[in-house]
């Protein structure tokens, strides 16, 4: 039988969770990397059993982890076999630590700041990793502050594609609330070339030559906190998503307004509907269904928790504008958490799995697309982020 591997990423490390098709009883095996924050960490699409981590701290710095046999044991690439993994001082070692700007191509500028004055571009963290589809030696790395970086060579060395942030709108570029963070990364099944990007607060950028280049492609947003509301950048998308089957269609949760493109983002319209709420973090798509979409409404930008204390998950199945509370296992009083950008996935069985986790350490999951929900776990540290491997 079928099985999944649920990998989620904590304010104190990494948690992997797994059961059989059936998802009703789990194991949980954590703290990977106990104390460490884990931003993501995602397995590969080409190899189940590779998985790579984020594991970032305001003392130590950024480390990305491997492991190649599901988690079991991890190392960090660049760091030969037997070799410390730490400098006498406690700080970490290897390659895989060095995340450099590459000046060469893309002057480091500035960017802009919280209080409009610019701002040196400065790296900080891995926010999101997203290994190729085909290559798991081939992984794209979003950064703060904003840039996407790529490895060949299984996270020994990484190097910036430097087109993005070269792009030329990078001044105008803003942190939003959390850090200017690269933070959502589409692969196109279709088209090796075209990869999606989006940045708090910048927006969204498509490449359609494998990196290389890039356009800014926000037209249809509208942000009344900034100084133009239809600036070509500046928005703040909060995630990004798309279906396998239909990449030209894109769906937008914004800082307000969850949105849809249907030509490959170069214009977006409103599928809000009669949400009870707009603003949230994570969107995603059924893997069976490509109009069935979830979100998380949140009841404001200030105050992070759902309307009336009730943990809801809204489904629609026509691609937007009609959406349906689902709220079967899900607390529905005095409930005050959130559900982060990164911390909702889908897996590929029939049912198809949903699952999310909350800044409240709870990891839900619902094994009929929706309809009800149960938790895998009730006490992690606060929940990052939220992937899912469907396994044979």
């Amino acid at each position: 039988m079928s099985g999944v591997r649920v990998l989620a990423g904590t304010k104190k490390g990494a948690f992997i969770l797994t059961s059989d098709g059936k998802r009703e009883k789990w194991e949980v095996s954590g703290p990977h990397f106990a104390g460490w924050e884990i931003y993501h960490l995602k397995g590969s699409p080409a190899d189940p059993n590779r998985i790579y981590v984020s594991q970032t701290s305001g003392w130590f710095g950024q480390i990305i982890q491997r492991s190649d046999d599901g988690g079991k044991t991890w190392h960090q690439p660049g760091t030969p076999a037997g070799a410390p993994t730490k400098t006498p001082d406690g700080m970490p070692m290897g390659e895989s630590n060095k995340f450099v700007y590459d000046t060469s191509s893309a002057p480091l500028t500035t960017h802009q700041w919280y209080d409009d004055t610019q701002h040196p571009w400065e790296f900080k963290r891995v926010w999101h990793l997203e290994p190729s589809l085909k290559d798991p030696d081939t992984v794209y790395a979003g950064v703060e502050d904003a840039a996407l970086f790529r490895t060949t060579d299984g996270g020994k060395s990484w190097h910036e594609l430097s087109g993005l942030r070269g792009h030329g709108s990078g001044p105008k570029w803003a942190p939003g609330a959390g850090g200017m963070g690269l933070h959502t990364i589409l692969l196109d099944q279709k088209n090796p070339g075209r990869i999606y990007i989006a940045i708090s607060a910048a927006g969204v950028f498509r490449s359609d030559d494998a990196g290389k280049t890039w356009k800014p492609i926000n037209r249809g947003l509208h942000s009344q906190y900034i100084p133009d509301p239809n600036a070509e950048v500046g928005h703040c998308v909060h995630r990004i998503a798309m279906h396998k089957s239909r990449p030209n269609v894109l769906f937008m949760q914004k800082h307000w307004d969850v949105m849809r493109s249907d030509d490959a983002g170069e214009s977006w319209h409103e599928v809000s509907g009669n949400l009870p709420t707009d603003f949230g973090f994570p969107i995603d798509v059924h893997a069976h269904e490509p109009e069935t979409i979830y979100v998380v409404p949140i009841k404001s930008d200030s105050e992070h928790y759902p309307p009336d204390g009730k943990l809801r998950v809204y489904r629609s199945k026509t691609g937007g504008n009609e959406w349906e509370a689902l709220t079967k296992g899900l607390p529905q009083q005095n409930c005050y958490v959130n559900v982060l950008r990164d911390a909702m996935a889908v897996d590929s069985l029939d049912k198809c799995g949903v699952y999310f986790g909350t800044t409240g350490g709870q990891v839900y999951c619902s094994a009929d697309a929706g309809d009800s929900w149960a938790p895998i776990v009730r006490d992690l540290p606060p929940v990052f982020s939220v992937e899912v491997q469907t396994l044979q």
